[in-house]
């Protein structure tokens, strides 16, 4: 929960979220991975804008599984020059 939060408030979010039905907590759980998935891959387009859209998935792998995973699971990824 955010800091600047007021205390009344912060309750009210905790209580809601503790009634909200179980498929809901799912939902919204996936939407929030989408939306990081999402801004994580328009930061890569930014970052490495002259990239193929291939490596600039494989390096969303690299942030998602970790470089050693993602280099087991994809291999390597190799630094263009």
């Amino acid at each position: 929960m955010a800091t600047d939060t007021f205390p009344e408030i912060k309750q009210l979010q905790i209580d809601r979220l503790r009634h909200m039905p179980v498929w809901r907590k799912v939902a919204l759980m996936c939407q929030m991975g989408q939306t990081v998935r999402l801004l994580a891959q328009a930061g890569l387009r930014q970052r490495y804008a002259h990239e193929t859209p291939e490596r600039q998935r494989r390096r969303l792998a690299d942030l998602l599984l970790g470089h050693e995973l993602a280099a087991q699971v994809y291999g390597p990824l190799e630094e263009v020059e």
